[in-house]
């Protein structure tokens, strides 16, 4: 039987692709330009999936030979964000979260994180947003607890601060996480938003039992808020992260999430998706190659 995440039974890891890499591209193209390069599993954006064909849809996963990351809702923020500016309420925003679980838990394997993030603090009010977000965590990982299902949240990078997210870095993402206090809730490592956290391996070290998912992608300076490149292209040290998260004796998969925009120069959304799967699914391995053994 094909482990959740997809894994091949002669790889150390799983290597998986977020839907937002080749977000021109529709669910049904994803899956067999996964499928084809030899990816392991997916991570499924809601709004590529078309609701009347819903279940049909996830069930064909499996039939490519994937497994599921994760999941990233439509709406996936307590406040709006960039991705999803309404509605403003949280409490209805909320509500779009749970009939996202609702309606796409019964379709992936059991355990699947749905990723979460704060969204931006209305007028700066970043208090406000932990206040909110401690109840509506815990409110919603029981919803994901009811359906099988967990909640991973996701600090972003602080470039992201005003326009996305009120926590940036993964040693305050995991104090929230304590203070939610929930089981079924813990965190999306993303490195391209938290390789610039003060104290990384130490935090990662700490965070041990909460990493549901790791995102990978690299950096360098942007020219937007979705400026994300190839592994191995930017700055951020692959191999040494993936060390320090392999010695905290993480097994999940490894997810390339590349955002970036067709106006771009040289932009990843205009280029063949196929070349730029396996140069990262390549990049991923030298690394983990050079990573130390736990």
């Amino acid at each position: 039987m094909m482990p959740p995440d997809g894994r091949k039974a002669d790889k150390p890891y799983s290597f998986g692709v977020s839907e937002f890499t080749t977000w021109p591209n529709t669910f049904d193209a994803d899956l067999a330009l996964y499928s084809s390069a030899g990816v392991d599993c997916i991570e499924v954006t809601e709004f590529k999936l078309d609701h009347a064909r819903l279940a049909e849809q996830l069930q064909s996963i499996k039939e490519f030979g994937l497994g599921v990351s994760s999941v990233q809702a439509t709406v996936h923020s307590l406040y709006p964000d960039g991705l999803a500016g309404e509605p403003a309420a949280p409490q209805d925003r909320i509500r779009h979260i749970r009939r996202s679980i609702e309606n796409i838990a019964p379709h992936v394997p059991a355990g699947t994180p749905f990723v979460a993030v704060t969204g931006a603090a209305p007028g700066g009010d970043v208090r406000q947003v932990y206040e909110t977000a401690v109840p509506a965590f815990r409110e919603l990982t029981g919803v994901c607890e009811a359906h099988g299902m967990r909640l991973a949240f996701e600090p972003l990078n602080p470039m992201l601060m005003n326009s996305d997210t009120a926590i940036w870095s993964l040693g305050d993402a995991l104090d929230l996480v304590r203070t939610v206090g929930r089981t079924s809730f813990g965190l999306c490592v993303d490195l391209w938003n938290i390789w610039q956290s003060p104290s990384l391996g130490d935090v990662i070290r700490e965070a041990s039992d909460k990493m549901f998912l790791v995102q990978v992608s690299d950096y360098h300076r942007p020219r937007s808020h979705n400026d994300r490149t190839s592994l191995g292209d930017g700055e951020i040290p692959l191999a040494s992260i993936i060390s320090q998260i392999r010695k905290a004796a993480y097994d999940g998969p490894y997810v390339l999430e590349i955002f970036s925009g067709e106006s771009l120069p040289n932009s990843l959304w205009r280029a063949d998706f196929r070349d730029v799967l396996l140069r990262n699914m390549e990049a991923f391995a030298s690394a983990w190659k050079r990573s130390d053994a736990p």
